[in-house]
């Protein structure tokens, strides 16, 4: 039997594919929220210790990585779907 895209695999796929896509939206709001939040932080730790918290830096590559591979699901850049049905991003 020849795949095409019109097939009910397909369809079925493109709809789970949807409910995954609207999932990372959200959390991508949510993310993107808690970036603002570590931003606040980092600004207020460097103005009292002259210097980044290290541990927050980590963490900010960490969630600026998750955040492209949450864009680059959502825009079909890649079908691998992100945090939590896969690793964490590594901030190093």
């Amino acid at each position: 039997m020849n795949d095409t895209p019109d097939t009910p695999i397909n369809r079925r796929n493109i709809w789970i594919r949807g409910l995954f896509m609207l999932l990372m939206a959200l959390a991508y709001h949510v993310f993107g929220t808690v970036v603002f939040i570590v931003t606040v932080i980092q600004f207020v730790m460097m103005l009292l210790n002259d210097k980044p918290n290290a541990r927050l830096v980590s963490f900010g590559r960490s969630l600026g990585r998750y955040l492209q591979q949450i864009v680059n699901f959502l825009t079909f850049a890649t079908e691998e779907i992100p945090f939590p049905f896969n690793d964490w991003p590594a901030g190093e």
